[in-house]
């Protein structure tokens, strides 16, 4: 990389769990974490990359592969989220993410809630024939700051 990190070393959306986001004991359903992964890869491509917004208005397709989520403590209505993305892998094709939650609480700084990943392909060509391409240098170069210093498999806090 050339040139300055970012101010942080990933990106950040922040989020105010809201009442529809929760079940019927009162704790935030699973699904709505994959949800805000989603969530912040696009606010990420609206702020940090918009151009490749106009390249995906065009044939180029950003399909997830897999996607996972460890879940440490639960969360509920009105608890505020930092979600954390940071690029963990970039090859020819593909991306891989990294998603941290942490609750937001004066009490208990850098609560981390939960802990997630994703696999995006890049890919070109109608739907009934794409292939796969090459990251964008647009994206390579919004993400550039984001990527994670750590060793494949290593974690920030050691797990």
């Amino acid at each position: 990389m050339n040139g300055a990190r970012a101010v942080r070393p990933y990106y950040e959306l922040r989020h105010l769990v809201g009442f529809e986001e929760t079940n019927l004991v009162g704790n935030v359903y699973y699904v709505n974490y994959v949800r805000w992964q989603g969530r912040c890869r696009e606010m990420f491509l609206r702020e940090q990359a918009p151009e490749v917004l106009e390249d995906i208005r065009g044939d180029l397709k950003l399909f997830t592969l897999s996607v996972g989520c460890e879940f440490f403590s639960e969360i509920t209505a009105f608890d505020e989220l930092s979600i954390r993305m940071r690029l963990t892998d970039l090859t020819q094709t593909q991306l891989g993410f990294a998603f941290d939650y942490v609750r937001i609480r004066a009490d208990v700084p850098g609560d981390l809630v939960a802990r997630g990943s994703q696999r995006v392909a890049c890919m070109r060509g109608p739907n009934t024939d794409t292939r796969p391409t090459k990251v964008p240098e647009a994206l390579r170069r919004a993400l550039e700051p984001y990527a994670d210093p750590a060793p494949q498999g290593a974690t920030a806090d050691g797990r």
